[in-house]
């Protein structure tokens, strides 16, 4: 076995097989520290990449990354390489369509022309920036879509594993 050893002693006529795994063997599990890098595919099209950045580290089981692909990862070691897809319910969700709103141009700083297909920085009363994307253009509002831009999307990801700890 590869990077394993084992080792089988004797103890008062019981044999006991021991077994070690060297560091960067072990697959992921939660808790592990995980280094990847990915090509993020999207409607066919390349829309986020690792590369030139360096691999994206997280720990596995502490909600930073989408569920869909961390829940897939599981089990990986170091230098393996997988294509996972998530579909929109592990990944960004359903769009939601109350989250589409219609805001008056006063509401726009007056330096600010919106048209649609143009993202705005919106700030909820928390104080996070929320992206919203112009849908439509009235006499006297816009409508604004503040569902994440990937929500309802599959998303498609190349992955390889850099390093488990």
């Amino acid at each position: 076995m590869k990077n394993v050893f084992a080792l089988l002693m004797v103890l008062s006529g019981f044999m006991v097989f021991v077994s070690a795994i060297k560091a960067g063997d072990a697959g992921i599990e939660d808790g592990s520290k995980v280094a990847f890098d990915y090509t993020l595919i999207v409607d066919g099209k390349i829309a986020d990449s690792s590369e030139g950045r360096g691999p994206l580290e997280y720990t596995q089981g502490d909600g930073k990354l989408i569920p869909g692909l961390t829940r897939q990862l599981v089990g990986m070691k170091a230098g393996d390489e997988k294509t996972v897809e998530v579909k929109p319910e592990e990944g960004y969700g359903l769009p939601d369509p109350s989250a589409v709103r219609e805001i008056p141009f006063s509401a726009v700083p007056s330096d600010i022309k919106p048209e649609v297909g143009m993202i705005l920085q919106m700030q909820d009363q928390a104080g996070r920036l929320l992206p919203a994307k112009v849908t439509e253009m009235k006499k006297d509002s816009i409508m604004i879509d503040l569902n994440h831009p990937m929500a309802g999307k599959t998303l498609v990801f190349k992955v390889k594993i850099v390093s488990v700890n």
